[in-house]
């Protein structure tokens, strides 16, 4: 597993979709979904997901839906969370900048 996956327990929430739990306990990563990247049962790489709440991951993941949040929008706010995710780990020394 690597160090991206295990540091997301505990960690807030980067996505910030409304509903958001703010992360902590919930907390997983959730792998961004790109054509050329992923697809068919191959998730995209840790670097290219964002720690990410339950229920925001439930909406990224269309378990959930929410009547004014475009798929757009959750694409939107699913890829500034994997930008934020990856500055926490630039700012904490885990990934190189």
């Amino acid at each position: 597993m690597s160090k991206i996956r295990v540091h997301a327990r505990g960690r807030a929430c980067m996505v910030r979709l409304e509903g958001c739990d703010g992360g902590g306990e919930t907390t997983v990563l959730a792998h961004y979904s790109l054509i050329g990247i992923s697809g068919r049962g191959l998730k995209s790489p840790d670097l290219i997901g964002a720690w990410c709440c339950a229920n925001c991951h439930d909406l990224i993941d269309r378990r959930k839906m929410v009547a004014n949040l475009t798929k757009q929008d959750v694409r939107l706010a699913h890829a500034e969370g994997v930008m934020r995710t990856q500055y926490a780990l630039i700012k904490e020394g885990l990934l190189d900048g």
